[in-house]
């Protein structure tokens, strides 16, 4: 009975294992990325190419076609106004450096202030700086201006270098960071060990917190970049421009001297180039930080 048993068992198929099913495509989320990227590097190329093309046949060739007259239009950018180009580029990196280093460290120290100390009113202050992030910069451009009027500080490095030093958006993301990345034990440890506040900051939030610091000096270096509408409104000498602003005037007197066209894109491709490394620079801080989350984890 045992054999006959054994025998049937034997005949009986197996079960079926079941296969791991490979994941479908996702169609329409990667169309929409790629439609996305389209639309985003369509004008940057557009720029790549009108910039190596002279005035003379930028708006006769075919829009996407390049040539080469680039580096004509760079020796020509580099000569006009005997070099004054350059000296916004100069400008805006002391804006955007300064400001967005100095924006960093302020909101670092204030972010982990309101995250880790227990004082009466840091929810109202809290409440305002997130009220504050809702506020548009062009409102209050005026105020700012009025006020730094007040003191003598309008057309001077002083006048586009302060209000970008306070970033409401900085501060909050620095507490939120600080918050989440510096453990209450390793604060209270280091008070045992009888170290001051400001030592523990610096010697134990802060490293912590270089990945969200990092975050808010690009995201404040990008803003201060691209900011016009401050200089616009604070700058009267054009030699204190950044390149937005000067880019803006030499497009002005492009209604009547056509030729500088070529230049004004030439000059938008050439600012954008600190950007790009500026962000392949820093994008590692963000990178090591995630591989070393993933190894104590």
């Amino acid at each position: 009975m045992s054999t006959a048993t054994a025998s049937r068992s034997s005949t009986r198929p197996a079960a079926a294992v079941p296969t791991a099913r490979r994941p479908r495509p996702a169609f329409v989320p990667t169309a929409v990325l790629l439609i996305g990227a389209v639309y985003c590097l369509l004008p940057v190329a557009w720029v790549v190419a009108a910039s190596t093309k002279a005035g003379s046949t930028l708006f006769t060739s075919f829009t996407f076609a390049p040539s080469g007259s680039f580096f004509d239009n760079v020796g020509e950018l580099s000569d006009y106004g005997g070099g004054i180009y350059w000296r916004w580029m100069v400008n805006t990196a002391l804006y955007a450096g300064v400001g967005a280093g100095l924006s960093a460290g302020l909101s670092g120290l204030s972010g982990y202030t309101l995250a880790k100390y227990r004082f009466a009113g840091r929810s109202v202050i809290f409440n305002v700086l997130l009220a504050g992030v809702l506020v548009p910069g062009i409102v209050l451009a005026i105020p700012q201006y009025l006020m730094l009027a007040k003191v003598g500080l309008t057309n001077t490095y002083w006048s586009v270098l302060l209000p970008s030093i306070v970033s409401p958006y900085g501060i909050y993301l620095a507490r939120i960071y600080a918050a989440a990345a510096v453990p209450d034990t390793i604060v209270e440890a280091a008070r045992v060990d009888g170290a001051s506040e400001f030592r523990i900051f610096r010697s134990v939030a802060l490293p912590m917190m270089v990945p969200g610091m990092i975050t808010v000096f690009l995201v404040q270096f990008v803003a201060i970049w691209n900011n016009f509408l401050l200089p616009f409104i604070m700058l009267a000498d054009d030699r204190k421009f950044p390149v937005t602003l000067g880019l803006y005037t030499l497009l002005n007197r492009g209604a009547t001297e056509p030729a500088l066209y070529s230049l004004v894109i030439t000059g938008a491709l050439l600012s954008m180039i600190p950007l790009v490394a500026v962000f392949l620079t820093l994008q590692r801080y963000w990178r090591v930080d995630l591989l070393s989350g993933a190894v104590k984890s």
